[in-house]
């Protein structure tokens, strides 16, 4: 029978075994418990809670324990719905709570980076760690009062190892909307071709590579799109024109027309679900692979009563009573 909220934790690998309940206990007490009480006053930021939790547990847990079972976001999100006191009342909801939430999610505003090398003809794109992943800019969700070119520097530096905080200039951004979401990317110049990448969070990117921007092309509104050459990109394709009109009528310092092939792969992991393997300087991460936006109309969970004393008072009882 499926669990509510959960989709059936059969959809999850039918390896491996369910965390423990002291394990379930312990991320509660780790991620929900121990956080300032405006982080519990709705679900949107429960839910960011837990899914820093997820990370959490698939990063370390399952990966120290072969033996665990590797989720979803959303069958962990109703394993700890269940194991949680405080959120247990909210479970028979949590199929509009977990829909509510990813409609939110796709309205915070995502900040990064268009990285040029020194000839502007090639920008520096990620791959997503997945299967069938896309390329994109590094760029990520803004955090809760971050500036967005803080938020850039923070996801370049996590996504790449490359940190553009000396080079980043507040003027030359492109800003563009996609769906219910503000997408901010700052133009970065002065990075070396040769500059050494690797991302710093694991199981997020799967390969940093140079493209030529031609190749990038058709530019059009569409968040995914196809390169010249078939590639998979996400949210690149809207920034094109205002790239190539920013580059028209800023040239680089020391124009030489570069003779070096397509794509220059700079970092590529082994064995990841797309053909490469975790890093092994974790950093926590603030986003995830791209989705797309679910706009169906979903119950708003704001308006709940969420006592935000009361469930301290419940998680904390029910901790002193293990």
């Amino acid at each position: 029978m499926a669990m509510a909220g959960g989709g059936g934790l059969n959809r999850s690998s039918s390896r491996g075994q369910l965390p423990p309940q002291e394990l379930l206990d312990d991320l509660c007490s780790r991620f929900l418990l121990n956080v300032p009480k405006e982080e519990l006053e709705s679900f949107e930021r429960i839910l960011f809670l837990l899914e820093q939790a997820h990370w959490f547990y698939e990063d370390n847990s399952v990966e120290h324990n072969p033996n665990l079972k590797s989720l979803s976001f959303k069958d962990f999100t109703s394993l700890m719905f269940k194991s949680c006191t405080a959120l247990r009342p909210y479970i028979a909801h949590l199929d509009d709570i977990y829909k509510d939430f990813n409609n939110y999610k796709f309205r915070v505003p995502v900040s990064g980076a268009i990285i040029l090398d020194d000839t502007y003809e090639r920008c520096l794109l990620v791959k997503g760690w997945k299967a069938g992943a896309s390329w994109s800019f590094p760029r990520g969700k803004r955090n809760k009062d971050e500036e967005d070119h803080t938020c850039a520097v923070r996801e370049v530096l996590e996504e790449t190892g490359c940190d553009v905080s000396s080079l980043l200039n507040l003027d030359d951004c492109l800003e563009v909307s996609i769906g219910q979401q503000r997408v901010r990317l700052y133009i970065i110049t002065g990075v070396k071709r040769d500059t050494v990448f690797a991302p710093q969070t694991k199981k997020e990117i799967s390969e940093i590579s140079w493209h030529r921007i031609d190749d990038l092309l058709p530019a059009s509104d569409d968040a995914v799109s196809r390169g010249v050459n078939g590639m998979k990109l996400y949210m690149v394709a809207p920034f094109l024109t205002k790239l190539k009109a920013w580059i028209a009528t800023h040239p680089p310092p020391q124009y030489q027309k570069s003779e070096a092939s397509a794509k220059v792969t700079v970092w590529k992991a082994k064995n990841s679900s797309s053909g490469s393997t975790p890093v092994e300087n974790p950093v926590a991460r603030a986003g995830s692979d791209a989705q797309h936006v679910d706009n169906r109309p979903g119950r708003s969970f704001r308006n709940f009563r969420f006592d935000t004393a009361s469930i301290l008072q419940s998680m904390e009882a029910s901790f002193l009573r293990t």
